[in-house]
């Protein structure tokens, strides 16, 4: 399922029921609402008419692919061309002239319920052999003859707070799985989405345990839910998310939220919040900024091309020259604008740094490239507890812990103890910001004080007596 809804190049139609063998075939997007709209409606219709049903044509088809109705039951297309389930499509068929022009403006515009974002399932039958509960495509017309318009008709049928969203983004719709399984360490908006949609399932199955918090890692937290979750739906419970979980997660939360019916309760934007910002641009301020600027300065100590910069939070011009370069050197488009490509490629030459360096003795390590939390282990738990440890000696609020790499519950109260002494979220989670702070300050204590080969060791003070 996508964060936000988009308007997909093509979408691949199955010509049959869903279980028959008939073939796929793929089609542009705008090219499948015409075929379906010159299928099931009349060219002569009066225009308002016509433009209500092509928006719940469009709806409909994009509810399909939002909530990956087919693929999350298997399925290898978008929506079938069987009127007993979807829309009538016709290999082949001619279309009408001025459906094609309706169709070329309004094939990205589509239905949804105010405070929603997902595309409204715009229910429909042809009112005369068929009726249902929501738009009688026969019944537009007497409407439209009365002089309403194409919004005033679809909230006729769908009720007041329907609205129209216009101009939606254009791309390649790619299926929601990542391509490899999510498990216990792993980090970003693929495993905020499932910890969201796993929260809301467990108000219909609460065998399911809460994760808490969601903030996109994935701790035991959520390993506990997903195995809850296999459990009860009869998949191995091994606590991954491969792809057969992904999906039926995909499914049932679909089917809880009722988000292909006409009495869908929706889904917010705070249900599709995400880890870091979409777009960060010159002016933005905050964590985000604070997070692409750390991973550019890190980059920017091994790659002369990247120009260093000040972890300040801001966007600021010295920011917008550092993603400018390392875009170039990237091979991407130079326009100091941090988009999915931009982050994905920055995270990349990240993680490709820290997997490969040795780091010495008398410098910090570099974050590892996804947050510790609680019940991480590793190398990484090993030198934060150890950094944890020595700030412990100055700031007596912070409570030290056993250095044995392991991320329990101390560790956690450690990490929380030392966020709240210096201003930071307190979500006992390290990631990159909460460990450039704790690094800094453990260069500032440790590495700092300690005398270098042939440095002076410097007098020891004494108090004078007057």
């Amino acid at each position: 399922m996508a964060d936000l809804p988009f308007i997909p190049e093509t979408i691949v139609v199955h010509l049959g029921p869903p279980t028959s063998d008939a073939p796929n075939v793929t089609v542009s997007f705008p090219d499948y609402i015409k075929n379906v709209a010159s299928s099931e409606i009349f060219p002569t219709w009066p225009e308002s008419a016509l433009r209500a049903n092509i928006l719940a044509q469009i709806s409909f088809a994009l509810n399909r692919i939002y909530t990956e109705w087919y693929p999350s039951r298997g399925y290898d297309f978008d929506i079938t061309n069987s009127t007993a389930f979807d829309q009538s499509f016709v290999q082949g068929r001619d279309i009408f002239d001025n459906i094609s022009l309706l169709v070329d403006e309004l094939f990205n515009d589509y239905v949804r319920r105010q405070g929603s974002i997902e595309p409204y399932f715009t229910q429909y039958c042809n009112g005369t052999t068929s009726t249902c509960n929501g738009l009688s495509q026969w019944g537009t017309v007497p409407l439209a003859e009365q002089g309403l318009n194409s919004v005033e008709i679809l909230r006729s049928f769908y009720g007041d707070d329907i609205e129209i969203v216009t101009n939606a983004p254009v791309r390649n719709n790619q299926p929601s799985y990542p391509g490899t399984p999510l498990s216990l360490g792993d980090n970003g908006n693929d495993v905020l989405t499932k910890q969201i949609q796993l929260n809301r399932i467990s108000r219909n199955y609460p065998a399911i345990p809460k994760i808490t918090p969601v903030d996109g890692v994935f701790g035991t937290s959520t390993e506990d839910a997903v195995v809850a979750f296999q459990e009860i739906f009869g998949l191995t419970p091994d606590g991954i998310i491969g792809k057969e979980t992904w999906y039926r997660i995909a499914f049932l939360y679909s089917g809880v939220k009722r988000l292909a019916e006409l009495d869908s309760e929706g889904i917010s934007l705070e249900d599709i919040r995400k880890q870091f910002a979409e777009i960060l641009r010159a002016g933005d301020t905050g964590d985000d900024v604070r997070v692409i600027q750390y991973f550019l300065a890190v980059v920017g100590t091994f790659n002369d091309a990247v120009p260093s910069l000040v972890i300040n939070g801001v966007f600021d011009a010295a920011t917008v020259n550092a993603v400018t370069a390392f875009q170039q050197y990237a091979g991407l488009t130079p326009d100091g604008i941090v988009g999915e490509r931009t982050w994905d490629a920055l995270y990349a030459a990240y993680r490709g740094i820290i997997d490969t360096i040795t780091v010495p003795e008398n410098r910090i390590a570099p974050y590892p490239g996804t947050p510790l939390t609680n019940g991480s282990s590793g190398e990484f738990v090993m030198i934060l507890q150890t950094y944890l440890n020595r700030i412990a000696q100055v700031y007596t609020a912070i409570p030290t812990v056993t250095v044995d790499g392991i991320f329990g519950n101390a560790t956690e109260q450690a990490v929380l103890a030392f966020q709240n002494t210096f201003g930071l979220s307190p979500n006992g989670v390290v990631g990159p910001i909460t460990w450039d702070r704790i690094g800094s300050l453990y260069e500032d204590l440790a590495v700092g004080a300690e005398k270098q080969d042939g440095q002076f060791g410097g007098y020891e003070m004494q108090e004078e007596v007057l």
